[in-house]
């Protein structure tokens, strides 16, 4: 369906409903890229290198550094910005990549440190869904700040 527009100089514009037509082309888009990135990983990251950077991330960053970032992203990332991100991830991100072994160890290696308590109730169905995706497991809860020894 086209609708006809006549423009400030007098010329015809013809725009189309690109909705529906947008959302299909990103999730192919999204699709193609993702899997590429993910067979590029499996194939030129080695596992070594990929258990040593995981657990770098696990022995040298501190409770604090870590309190640090969720704090600032609760400071700077507004709720919407945040559903939209987790909501495009649960609907983009194709089963190839989520099927991709060593990218799941990464999402679920820095997901981990996610609380549940910065993601809005908007979307916790799709973070729910992006857990059960990718294997991420539920923060434990620490000594700080919101939680007393």
């Amino acid at each position: 369906m086209s609708v006809r527009q006549i423009n400030a100089g007098g010329r015809e514009m013809q725009s189309k409903k690109r909705g529906p037509l947008l959302k299909q082309q990103n999730k192919v888009v999204s699709k193609k890229v993702l899997s590429l990135e993910a067979k590029a990983v499996e194939k030129y990251v080695p596992d070594k290198l990929l258990l040593l950077l995981l657990n770098a991330l696990d022995k040298r960053a501190s409770r604090k550094t870590i309190d640090g970032i969720i704090d600032r992203i609760e400071r700077h990332m507004s709720p919407k910005t945040r559903t939209t991100l987790i909501t495009a991830a649960d609907e983009y991100v194709p089963d190839t990549v989520a099927d991709s072994r060593k990218v799941s160890t990464i999402v679920a290696g820095v997901g981990k440190y996610i609380p549940d308590t910065i993601i809005p109730p908007e979307c916790a169905e799709s973070w729910s869904n992006l857990k059960i995706k990718f294997h991420i497991p539920t923060l434990l809860l620490r000594e700080g700040k919101d939680n007393p020894p």
